[in-house]
């Protein structure tokens, strides 16, 4: 009935839960996973294995990034339908169920993405969340029928990247030596829809994607990681700037707010004037009250406060970077997003 699609690059921690909550899924009809493991150095290949029948497992001699693998699972998949999941996320049990109910009446399919809530939430942790038809079509919960995945012609990893820049910084956080690429998802789908592809959203085909803690420097890195990309994805997107960008120039409201803040501050050293520092106020804003969020979790009154204010005196520095990322990646693209 449907074939789930999963590359898995240094997986161990999360691979096992993934497989099993797609063991518990709800759906009546059959399917299978396909697992391709992208160069792991550790047991990934194992735990895929150990869930045979259900699930095959291919293998890369090294990370060939995870657009080549999901299109090497496509090419060995047998159903017409491809739901798309990521090594990290743990579906519901009606996922797959939700999903191909929501494909009746579309060609790709995007489906909800929560943080996994069984983790407290720590001021710079990383995780995804999706709400809405956003527009990036994230591989972590995607549906799409395969003769339009045939017709699009897959996914296009380094599309954003030439030769000479696939140096990636080493992600701390999941113990990998380097990132993967940015913006291949987004990219297969526009491209379907510019074919005339249907797209549709499915708030209950829900999966929750793992929580991965980190310091201020992790979310920088984080930051400065997809930022310089960024302006590169609107260029061959350009749909993005008129139905995703916050009013065509700001990647989001909460970047235009620390634009404005900056900009406050800057005019207000220049012209000697504290009036301009008025324009900090939404940015000030936001963050306290984010902030307040990190006081919860039943932790000792002292450690919700240094959580709280940690994360007040770190953002600033990841906006920060997350600004310089955006303008270095404009320069180089010559797309100005901001």
């Amino acid at each position: 009935m449907v074939s789930v699609i999963i590359p898995a690059r240094d997986a161990a921690p999360t691979l096992e839960r993934t497989l099993s909550a797609l063991g518990a899924q709800t759906l009546a009809e059959s399917f299978e996973v396909i697992v391709v493991d992208d160069g792991s150095g550790d047991e990934t290949a194992e735990i895929a294995a150990r869930h045979a029948p259900l699930v095959t497992l291919l293998r890369n001699g090294h990370g060939g990034g995870p657009g080549k693998a999901r299109n090497q699972a496509v090419e060995a998949a047998r159903s017409r339908v491809l739901a798309f999941t990521d090594a990290d996320c743990f579906p519901v049990p009606e996922w797959l169920a939700e999903g191909l109910r929501a494909l009746e009446g579309a060609d790709i399919v995007q489906g909800r993405v929560a943080r996994d809530p069984s983790v407290l939430r720590t001021p710079f942790d990383r995780s995804l969340e999706v709400e809405d038809d956003g527009g990036f079509y994230q591989t972590a919960n995607l549906f799409v029928r395969r003769e339009l995945f045939e017709a699009v012609g897959g996914f296009r990893d380094w599309a954003l990247e030439s030769a000479q820049r696939r140096r990636w910084s080493v992600d701390h956080r999941r113990g990998r030596a380097t990132r993967t690429p940015i913006g291949e998802d987004t990219l297969f789908a526009w491209t379907a829809r510019r074919r005339g592809a249907r797209s549709a959203f499915a708030p209950a085909a829900l999966v929750h994607h793992a929580v991965f803690p980190g310091k201020v420097r992790d979310a920088m890195a984080d930051r400065w990681h997809w930022t310089r990309d960024m302006p590169g994805l609107v260029q061959l997107v350009p749909e993005l700037r008129d139905g995703v960008l916050y009013r065509r120039w700001f990647f989001a409201d909460w970047s235009a707010q620390f634009d404005l803040a900056v900009g406050g501050l800057l005019l207000a050293a220049l012209a000697r004037n504290r009036l301009p520092l008025l324009a900090s106020t939404p940015y000030a804003r936001r963050i306290w009250r984010e902030g307040a969020s990190f006081e919860g979790g039943g932790a000792p009154r002292p450690v919700r406060w240094r959580r709280r204010a940690g994360f007040i005196l770190g953002a600033p520095l990841v906006d920060a970077t997350t600004l310089a990322g955006f303008v270095a990646g404009s320069r180089e693209w010559r797309t100005l997003v901001l």
